[in-house]
This record gives C-alpha cells, structure tokens and sequence, in this order.
C-alpha cells in the first residue's frame, strides 16, 4: 500500500502530525505506541520514555532511538499499571477483528494508563470515508468517532476531546507527503471541515 511512498517524506509528515498531538495529549512525558509499525509517531515525539510494541521484528531498530521496544502482539504484553501519562493508539482499532477485541485493547490500555492519563484514538471515520474504507485490505471493523467514544466510555475512560475530522484519510491523496504542507493544514482548522476524514478522540483514563 505504501510501497511508493517514500519513508523520509512519511517521516516528516508525522513529526508535523506529532508535534500536533503532543500538545492535544498535554505535553506527556511517558508514553506507549502498542501498534508502532514503522515507529513514525514514537520516534517523533519528545517525551522522555517511549515504548513501541509491534509484531513486525523491525521495530527492535527502534532502540538506537532510545525507545524501549517490544517485539509482541500488544494484547500478549505485560504492560506496568499505571505507567504511562498517555497512548496513541493510530490506525490500530479498525484492524482488529471483533468489538469484543477492541474493548479488551482499551481495557488493556486503561490498565496501564495513570489516572488522569490519556489514550488519543486516531482512525478513519467510516461516516466520512465509507466510500474508500474497506479499499484497505486489512480493515475489518468500521468505526466512527460516536462509536468510539462509547468504546471508551464502556472501558473506564472520560472523553476529554473529538474530532470528528482530524486528518485526511490516507497518505494516497494527490499532493505529495509534505512537512509544510501538514504543518498548515493543522494550523487551519477550518480545512478539517474541508479534508478531514480521520477521527482524533482523546479520552482520560
């Protein structure tokens, strides 16, 4: 899917995205990426411990970073209680195959959240991409930003803030990937309105 997509520009694109999300989940200073892919998020934001979980082996290459890395499915993890002032949990939900395994990741992650932490819940919004959501192979559940927020309010978690539109739904649109350009468009959001088809729910735990 992101096979022509160049990593450096993907990586830009995130250090905009994530210096945006750091601000929206307080400035944490521990924080867990439990689906991290190619570390993109995790590797950006200037906390002062990062954990990245993720089944590809890869993601050990993250530890040259100084990110404390586990190579596992996140729901095999023995995460510490109450360990992380937040989480980002990124295009993750909808790859999951029941709403049963969607509460049991956000329980899990409510576990090993201190009170008063957040979990930022970043995801197409199927009641604005409906059109394209399932073009994604690996998309199983749909989900909205309503339905996530009861998923939350169902695991233990407090809505803090939604976005019913965040971001734009793939990096498969016809601009290039671009570091400015996503650092004006987060500036503006009126363009959410205009682009925006993922939803950023951010809940405290």
């Amino acid at each position: 899917r992101l096979r022509d997509y160049d990593q450096g520009s993907r990586e830009a694109v995130w250090s905009a995205i994530t210096d945006d999300l750091f601000v929206r989940m307080g400035k944490p200073e521990v924080v867990l990426d439990p689906a991290a892919g190619r570390g993109e998020f995790i590797s950006a934001v200037p906390a002062r411990e990062r954990w990245a979980i993720d089944q590809m082996p890869s993601v050990t290459e993250l530890e040259s970073k100084g990110i404390h890395t586990v190579v596992s499915d996140m729901f095999d993890v023995e995460l510490p209680p109450g360990h992380f002032d937040a989480v980002l949990l990124s295009n993750t939900l909808e790859h999951l195959m029941t709403y049963e395994d969607v509460q049991r990741c956000l329980r899990k992650m409510h576990d090993a959240i201190r009170p008063g932490g957040v979990v930022a819940v970043l995801g197409p919004n199927f009641k604005y991409c409906a059109d394209e959501y399932f073009d994604c192979a690996d998309h199983v559940l749909a989900l909205t930003h309503i339905s996530v927020q009861e998923h939350l309010y169902a695991a233990g978690f407090d809505i803090r803030s939604v976005l019913p539109r965040y971001l734009p739904y793939s990096f498969r649109g016809r601009l290039p990937p671009s570091k400015v350009l996503t650092r004006l468009y987060l500036r503006n959001p009126w363009a959410f309105r205009l682009l925006g088809k993922q939803f950023l729910v951010i809940a405290a735990a």
